[in-house]
C-alpha cells in the first residue's frame, strides 16, 4: 500500500543509520562476482549468492529472445528462468530452439532442480513455476487456462526469495501479465527492465508494464545484456556514515539534502518512514544511474526535478491487489456481521482505508460489505460510505477510474467478476453502483484530521513503513475515529502490542481488533497536528535564568518548547489557520466539537467540515474580515452539540504580520456560559431583575437575529445578480446544446446508416471468410490426394508452403516455412536446381527436366513461375513428379528395340511386319532383297504398292485382315502354305509361298501381323526352291 502521509520537517539532522534486519547484508552487498557453481537441494548458502533474471514474453517474445541471447555472453554469472505462454497439449521446442543461440546449457525446469549462475531455464507447458531458496518448484495450475498469469506468479516467489537480486525482463506479448509481479520486484529492491515497444512484435505486455511507472530501463532486446553487465558488475554502494562537520549553513547530512529536496518538489516530508526502507529506495535509484556517492546523487537530484518526482514515486511503492489474503476477508466479514446488524434502520456503515494505493483495498471492502449486507440487511436500507484516502494524486485519480488489467483475474473469483466488474478493451472495469460507495480523497494522516465515527478502519500495509513514534502517535487517532465497538483491520506483519488498552484483539493471526473503552484510553488521545519528538524539535538558545536544579537535567531549549505547549494547549483556544477560500492550513486544539470531516471530502474546507448551525455565521464573519481587513467578533453564537446547545464567541481575524501569514485568517471558537432558566413566579422576591436579565438577554437575541437577518438579505441580493448573471449565461449554454444536440440527432442518424452498412460489409466479409476458409481447405486436401512434392515459393525463393511428399527430397518441417531454401540440402544428383528456380524468376519461363535422387528414384521437376488471379508473378512453385516406374519401361523398351534390330538381321528367312493399315512396320534385309529394294525404302510402304502392287492380291489381303481383327483365343486364322504368283516388271514371274503370324502382347491384340515367305519358286522347267 502507498504510506499516505507527511511528517513535519526536521530542523536538527540526525545520522543516517544503517539498514538493519535479515535484508541488511544483501543490501550491503547486493551482486557477487564470479559465483561458485554449486547443486543440490536445500537453502541457498549466502557466498552463493548471485543475481536470477526472468524474462517474461508471450506471442512475438521468440524473436526478442533469439536478439537477446545472441548478445549475451555465456560467462555473465546470472542465472536466467525464461517463463512464456505456451500450449499446454503439446511439448515444448523451447529449450532447443535457444540452445541455438547461447553457449550456456539451456534446459527445462524440473522440479526440486537448483538454479545455477550461467544456466537457464525454461518454464515447461501446463506447469506454474515457483522459487523458493534458490531451487525451483513446478505446480499444477489452479487457474483456467484463459485466467492463468505464469509471469506474476513466479515474479512473486522471485522478488520474495532474491530480493535486491531478483531481475525482471518483460518481453514482446499479449495482454498484462507480469505488470503486478514486477511491483513486488521493485518493492524488494529489484530491478525491472522492458522492452520498447517500438521493437515489440506484440506490444501489451510491454505497455502495461510501462504503464505501472515501476520500470528501471526500456531498451531493445539486443541492448539490454550490456545494460545488465553494468547493474551487475557495479561495485556495492558503502553506507553514508556520519559526514565531516560542515559549516552551519550547509545540511548536514546527505540523507537530510535527499528529504529537503523531495519536500521542496512534492510538499511531502519522509523524516518519520523508516530509515532502512529509506535508504534502500535511494540505493536503488542511484544504482540505474550508476551513481556511487550520496552526494553526488544529492547534486544529481538538484539538477534533474524529474528524479526528485520519479524517487518520490518509488519511495511510494504500493504493491496491493484485490482480496489479498483471502482467509483474513473471510475473517472481517464474521466480524462485521454483528455490528452491522446493531446499525439502527437506515443507519450508515462508514470505512475509512487510508494508504488506498490505486484502490484495489477499498474495492476489495466493498464487495465484501455489499455481499454480507446482502445476508444481513432485512429491509433496513443500510447505506455503505467508504472513504479511500492517499497522498498520491495519481493513485487517487487511477481508484478512481477503477479501471484494471486482466491479471485481476486471479485474484477475484468469476461469481465477483460476474457481479461487480463489466469488461472492456481487455480491461475490467469497476461497476458503477460499487464506484459510488467508495469516495475517494487525498489525505495525509499525519496531519490532516482523520475520518471519525468509523465501523471499521483498514489500515494493512501501511505502519509497516512507519517509524514507531509515529505509529506512537497515530493508534490513540485510530482509537478517537472509530465508534466504540467498531473494528480495526491492520496487515499480518502488524501489531498492536504497545495499544492493547485501546483495542481487543479478535483475531490475532489477521489483526482484527475491537475499539476497547477503558479509563487508561482516555489520556493518551492527542491533538492535532502532532507533536514532534524531542529530536526532531529546534533547540533554540538555552535559557539564562533556568536555575541549576533543570538545566543539570535537561537543556534550556525542548523545556522551553515544552512549558509553551503546555500554556497554549491550557489557556488558547481551539483554532483554526485559513486562507480566504476557507482551506485549513493548520489547527490547534480539539476542535471536534464545531468541525467534522464531511462525507466526500478531498480536501480540508473550514465551511464543508463546520457544523449545520455554525456554517452560516462562519461565512459571514470570514467574508467580512476578508473584505473589511479587520476582525469579526460574533458573540452568544448557538451551535448544537451531543450535549446539547451551546453559546461560543466566534473570533476571526484577519492576520497582517509576519510576512509568511500575510492574507491569512485565524478563527478562534471560545465557550460561553449558557444561562440557566429561571422560572418566575407572582409575588417571588426578586422577579423584577430576574426579568430585566430576561428582557436583556431577549434583546440581545433580537438585534443578534437583525443581523443575521440583514447579512442574509445582502447576501441574498448578491446571490440573486450573480443568479441572473448565471440564468443568461445558461440560456446561451442552453441554446448551444440545442444546436449541438440537433448534430448528434445528425451525426446519430449518419452513423446508424454507416453501422448497417458496415455490418452489411462485415456479412459478406464472414461469407467471403467462409469460402476462402473452404477454398483453402479443398486446396490442402488436392494437395495431400496427388501426393506430388509441391513447393511454393516466395519472390525471395522464401518457403511459403509445401506438401509431406516434399520430406523425401528436401528435409523440411512444418517450422521451416519462411525459411530462404538455399538453406536446406536436398537428396539429388542436381546441382543446379537455385539456379533453375533463379532463372524462372527472371524470365518468368517454366523449365523441366528430369532428376534422379540419391536413393535412385526418378522426378520430373517443373518450375513454373507463382501467378496470382490478378496476373501478378508472386513467386515460383516446384513439382516433383516420379517418373521411377517409366525410366525402367523406357530402358526396357530399348533393350526390346535393340535386341529385334539384332534378331532382324540374324533371321534369313524374309519377314515383314505390318501394322492394321497393313503399312510395313518392320522388315529384315532378306525381305527386301527379294523384291530388289533397300529397308529404308520399304519401311512405312503399304503391302499393297509394295513391288508395284505385285502383293496387291486379295488372296494374300483377305487372310491377313483376318488375322488383325480375330479374337485372341481363335487360332483358325493364321495360315501357312499360302502359294501366290508374283509378277514383278523387268522380272520372270514368281510363286512364293506365304505364312502369317498374330503377334500378340500378354494375351491382348497388338494390331500387328508377321508376314513370312517359306520359299519362293520360279515359274518353268527351271525352278528352284529356296
Amino acid at each position: 500500500m502507498t504510506p499516505d502521509f507527511t511528517p513535519l520537517a526536521p530542523d536538527h539532522a540526525e545520522s543516517l543509520p544503517l539498514p538493519d534486519g535479515p535484508g541488511a547484508e544483501a543490501a550491503a552487498h547486493p551482486v557477487e562476482a564470479s559465483p561458485k557453481p554449486h547443486s543440490g537441494k536445500g537453502t541457498q548458502p549466502a557466498s552463493e549468492k548471485f543475481p536470477i533474471v526472468t524474462l517474461g514474453g508471450s506471442a512475438g517474445s521468440f524473436e526478442a529472445l533469439e536478439r537477446f541471447f545472441t548478445h549475451l555472453t555465456p560467462h555473465s554469472g546470472m542465472a536466467f528462468v525464461v517463463v512464456t505462454h505456451l500450449p499446454p497439449s503439446q511439448p515444448s521446442e523451447l529449450p532447443a530452439v535457444l540452445q541455438r543461440f547461447t553457449a550456456m546449457p539451456v534446459a527445462e525446469a524440473e522440479d526440486g532442480i537448483k538454479v545455477r549462475p550461467n544456466h537457464v531455464y525454461v518454464i515447461p507447458p501446463d506447469r506454474d513455476l515457483s522459487l523458493l531458496h534458490g531451487t525451483l518448484y513446478l505446480l499444477q495450475p489452479t487457474q483456467a487456462p484463459n485466467r492463468r498469469m505464469p509471469i506474476d506468479f513466479f515474479l512473486q516467489s522471485l522478488a520474495k526469495d532474491a530480493r535486491e537480486r531478483g531481475i525482471c525482463v518483460i518481453l514482446s506479448g499479449l495482454g498484462a501479465d507480469g505488470s503486478i509481479g514486477l511491483k513486488l520486484v521493485m518493492e524488494n529492491f529489484g530491478m525491472v527492465m522492458v522492452q520498447d515497444p517500438a521493437t515489440a512484435l506484440f506490444d501489451s505486455m510491454p505497455r502495461a508494464a510501462l504503464a505501472t511507472e515501476f520500470v528501471d530501463f526500456v531498451l531493445a532486446p539486443e541492448l539490454m545484456p550490456a545494460k545488465l553487465l553494468d547493474y551487475v558488475d557495479r561495485p556495492p554502494l558503502a553506507r553514508p556514515v556520519r559526514e565531516q562537520e560542515e559549516s552551519a549553513a550547509k545540511p548536514a547530512h546527505a540523507l537530510q539534502k535527499i528529504f529537503l529536496l523531495i519536500r521542496q518538489q512534492t510538499g511531502h516530508d519522509f523524516s518519520y518512514y523508516k530509515r532502512n526502507t529509506v535508504f534502500r529506495r535511494i540505493e536503488r535509484r542511484m544504482n540505474s544511474h550508476q551513481i556511487k556517492e550520496f552526494t553526488a546523487y544529492v547534486r544529481y537530484l538538484q539538477e534533474n526535478p524529474q528524479e526528485v518526482e520519479q524517487l518520490f514515486r518509488e519511495l511510494l511503492i504500493g504493491v496491493t491487489k484485490f482480496f489479498r489474503d483471502q482467509e483474513a476477508f473471510e475473517s472481517l466479514k464474521t466480524h462485521l456481521r454483528p455490528v452491522i446488524q446493531a446499525k439502527p434502520t437506515d443507519g450508515t456503515i462508514r470505512v475509512w482505508a487510508p494508504g488506498c494505493s490505486t484502490g484495489e483495498e477499498a474495492y476489495s471492502l466493498a464487495m465484501t460489505l455489499l455481499e454480507l449486507l446482502d445476508e444481513v440487511d432485512n429491509a433496513r436500507y443500510l447505506k455503505l460510505q467508504i472513504f479511500a484516502t492517499d497522498i498520491s494524486a495519481e493513485g487517487i485519480d487511477s481508484a478512481r477510474m477503477g479501471l484494471y488489467t486482466e491479471n485481476i483475474m486471479g485474484d477475484v473469483s468469476p461469481e465477483r467478476l460476474r457481479r461487480f466488474f463489466h469488461k472492456t478493451d481487455g480491461h475490467y472495469q469497476i461497476r458503477k453502483e460499487v464506484r459510488d460507495v467508495v469516495v475517494y480523497a487525498l489525505h495525509n494522516i499525519n496531519k490532516d484530521a482523520p475520518f471519525t465515527k468509523l465501523d471499521l478502519l483498514c489500515c494493512r500495509n501501511l505502519l509497516i513503513y512507519l517509524s514507531a513514534e509515529l505509529q506512537k502517535n497515530l493508534m490513540p487517532v485510530f482509537h478517537y475515529a472509530i465508534n466504540p465497538g467498531g473494528l480495526l483491520f491492520l496487515g499480518p506483519s502488524e501489531n498492536l502490542t504497545s495499544f492493547q488498552d485501546l483495542f481487543q484483539p479478535l483475531d490475532v493471526k489477521w489483526k482484527i481488533s475491537r475499539r476497547t473503552e477503558t479509563a487508561s484510553s482516555l489520556p493518551r488521545l492527542v491533538n492535532f497536528p502532532f507533536a514532534m519528538s524531542r529530536q526532531h524539535l529546534p533547540s533554540p538558545h538555552p535559557s539564562v535564568a533556568m536555575s541549576t536544579t533543570i538545566t543539570g537535567r535537561r537543556d534550556g531549549g525542548p523545556f522551553a518548547a515544552q512549558v509553551q505547549k503546555t500554556l497554549l494547549a491550557t489557556y488558547a483556544p481551539p483554532a483554526v489557520v485559513i486562507n480566504p477560500k476557507g482551506e485549513i492550513l493548520y489547527v490547534h486544539g480539539r476542535t471536534g466539537k464545531y468541525l467534522e470531516p464531511a462525507p466526500g471530502l478531498s480536501g480540508m474546507n473550514l465551511f464543508d467540515m463546520a457544523r449545520e448551525d455554525l456554517s452560516f455565521e462562519l461565512s459571514g464573519a470570514v467574508h467580512r474580515a476578508t473584505q473589511t481587513r479587520q476582525s469579526v467578533v460574533l458573540d452568544q453564537v448557538r451551535v448544537k452539540t451531543e450535549g446539547g446547545q451551546q453559546l461560543l464567541r466566534l473570533t476571526v481575524k484577519y492576520l497582517e504580520e509576519p510576512d509568511t501569514l500575510t492574507g491569512l485568517l485565524l478563527v478562534a471558537f471560545e465557550d460561553q456560559p449558557t444561562p440557566r432558566k429561571v422560572r418566575l413566579g407572582k409575588g417571588t422576591p426578586g422577579s423584577d431583575l430576574s426579568r430585566d436579565a430576561v428582557v436583556t438577554a431577549l434583546d440581545k437575541e433580537l438585534q443578534y437575529t437583525k443581523h443575521r437577518l440583514q447579512t442574509t438579505i445582502e447576501e441574498m441580493e448578491s446571490s440573486l445578480e450573480e443568479l441572473k448573471s448565471t440564468n443568461e449565461e445558461l440560456q446561451s449554454a442552453n441554446e448551444e446544446l440545442q444546436s449541438t444536440n440537433e448534430e448528434a440527432m445528425t451525426n446519430k442518424e449518419e452513423m446508424q446508416s454507416l453501422n448497417e452498412e458496415l455490418m452489411t460489409l462485415n456479412m459478406q466479409y464472414l461469407a467471403k471468410t467462409d469460402e476462402l476458409s473452404q477454398a483453402a481447405n479443398d486446396m490442402k486436401n488436392l494437395l495431400d490426394a496427388t501426393e506430388i512434392a509441391i513447393i511454393f515459393l516466395d519472390n525471395s525463393m522464401n518457403i511459403k508452403r509445401f506438401t509431406p511428399p516434399v520430406s523425401r527430397i528436401v528435409h523440411l518441417m512444418p517450422a521451416d516455412v519462411g525459411r530462404p531454401l538455399s538453406h536446406f540440402a536436398a537428396n539429388l544428383r542436381y546441382q543446379h536446381l537455385l539456379r533453375d528456380v533463379q532463372q524462372v524468376l527472371d524470365r518468368l519461363t517454366s523449365v523441366e527436366t528430369n532428376i534422379q535422387a540419391t536413393s535412385g528414384e526418378w522426378y520430373t521437376m517443373r518450375i513454373l513461375p507463382y501467378r496470382t488471379l490478378d496476373n501478378y508473378i508472386n513467386g515460383a512453385v516446384i513439382t516433383f513428379t516420379e517418373v521411377t516406374g517409366l525410366k525402367k519401361l523406357e530402358a526396357e523398351l530399348q533393350e526390346s528395340v535393340q535386341m529385334a534390330a539384332s534378331l532382324k538381321e540374324t533371321v534369313r528367312q524374309p519377314v515383314v511386319v505390318l501394322n492394321a493399315d497393313l503399312n510395313v512396320v518392320f522388315v529384315n534385309h532378306s525381305f527386301a532383297q527379294i523384291f530388289g529394294a533397300t529397308m529404308a525404302e520399304l519401311q512405312g510402304a503399304s503391302l499393297t504398292v509394295l513391288a508395284s502392287g505385285a502383293l496387291n492380291q486379295l488372296p494374300l489381303l483377305e487372310p491377313l485382315r483376318q488375322l488383325l481383327t480375330a479374337d485372341p483365343d481363335d487360332e483358325a486364322p493364321e495360315f501357312d502354305q499360302l502359294p501366290l504368283e508374283v509378277a514383278q516388271p523387268a522380272q520372270p514371274s514368281r510363286q512364293m509361298v506365304f505364312y502369317g503370324r498374330r503377334l500378340l502382347y500378354e494375351g491382348q491384340r497388338t494390331g500387328r501381323v508377321l508376314l513370312g515367305i517359306e520359299r519362293v519358286e520360279p515359274l518353268g522347267p527351271d525352278s528352284t526352291r529356296l
